[in-house]
């Protein structure tokens, strides 16, 4: 449920409600916004709603009908923002995230994360260990791709995100990363999410490709129950019938999952599309769709790429779109790669 507090309730009223619910064994998470405190409140206690409207300083209880609890906007009206240092993923500024399929060579890795840095992105993706459906394809090269990754994004002051596809890898990973990336075939995979939920690393968590949007959130519910609630949400395509893209690019999960749940989500039109061609316009609409931020494909020489390199794109492809998603970010009230523009009052 959801305990609106009234918009002059004291400190000492709302810390009264949040001790009565604790003791009635339940979790309470406390929004603060600009007019008045809300407490999500879960558990598996049994609470009378009547009683609790009664205390002081509560304005209304409401019940939270999604089966998703924390996820949900009613949980927490105000939108997450996931901050990394300097770098704010929910914020005005799309953030860009970009870089090789995978950890090939030291000098890939470099000459990626030194074109991608140049173009404006503030984090390096990249893959050690790689989810492939064959198992005769090239798998990621374990811990020294981890390495290679980690001493470009630091010679070139970018963020690191890489895939964990298992418990037994999180430990390793995590020396390396800012950032835990939870792949499509993993997005239901449980007890992964379970665990990655008792870590306090951002964890960016991609839809699965046949997954619905419920069911996508049901996963990030697991990482938010865990206590982690640097949750970023991923859409990168779902299969269909259709066979003249890889899978189908849902744009219109963007603005359905910004009205339904407070976390960011950024998109992926690099496995959205499977084509390097179509990268840049589903790029610059995921934006216009209010994208809280990219995760795109660079690669130095994507056509001698180990894995995905026909929807990796050129260095050159990935300036252009920069500077086209410079034009367009503005006239939606956000910014990229730029100081913060006005909002101008646009409701997002």
């Amino acid at each position: 449920m959801v305990v609106v507090m009234k918009e002059r309730a004291s400190d000492a009223q709302v810390e009264h409600v949040i001790a009565h619910l604790v003791e009635l064994g339940m979790d309470v998470h406390r929004s603060s916004g600009a007019s008045r405190v809300v407490l999500g409140v879960v558990g598996s206690g049994k609470v009378d709603p009547r009683l609790i409207e009664m205390l002081d300083g509560v304005h209304e209880v409401l019940r939270i009908s999604e089966p998703y609890k924390r996820a949900s906007r009613t949980f927490k009206p105000d939108d997450t923002i996931v901050t990394i240092d300097d770098v704010r993923i929910g914020g005005d500024e799309v953030i860009m995230m970009a870089g090789p399929c995978s950890a090939e060579t030291e000098e890939q890795v470099m000459a990626t994360a030194a074109a991608v840095r140049r173009a404006g992105a503030k984090i390096l993706r990249g893959g050690a260990f790689k989810p492939r459906s064959s198992p005769y394809s090239f798998q990621g090269l374990g811990e020294q791709g981890l390495q290679m990754l980690r001493r470009a994004a630091d010679a070139h002051n970018l963020k690191l995100i890489s895939e964990v596809m298992d418990i037994s890898q999180i430990e390793m990973i995590e020396k390396y990363c800012d950032i835990f990336q939870v792949g499509a075939r993993n997005m239901q995979n449980f007890t992964l999410l379970r665990e990655l939920g008792y870590h306090r690393k951002p964890v960016l968590l991609k839809r699965g490709i046949s997954a619905t949007i419920e069911e996508w959130l049901l996963s990030a519910e697991y990482l938010l129950a865990g206590g982690n609630n640097d949750v970023i949400l991923c859409e990168r395509g779902i299969r269909t019938f259709e066979t003249a893209t890889r899978n189908t690019f849902d744009i219109s999960a963007i603005p359905v999952v910004k009205k339904l749940s407070h976390l960011p989500i950024v998109a992926d039109p690099s496995h959205g599309a499977g084509r390097r061609d179509m990268v840049a316009p589903m790029a610059r609409a995921a934006v216009a769709a209010g994208a809280d931020g990219l995760i795109i494909e660079v690669h130095n020489d994507p056509d001698r790429a180990l894995s995905d390199g026909a929807q990796s794109m050129f260095p050159s492809q990935f300036d252009r779109l920069m500077a086209e998603l410079r034009i367009i970010a503005p006239a939606i009230g956000r910014s990229i790669c730029l100081e913060p523009v006005s909002r101008r009052g646009w409701a997002r």
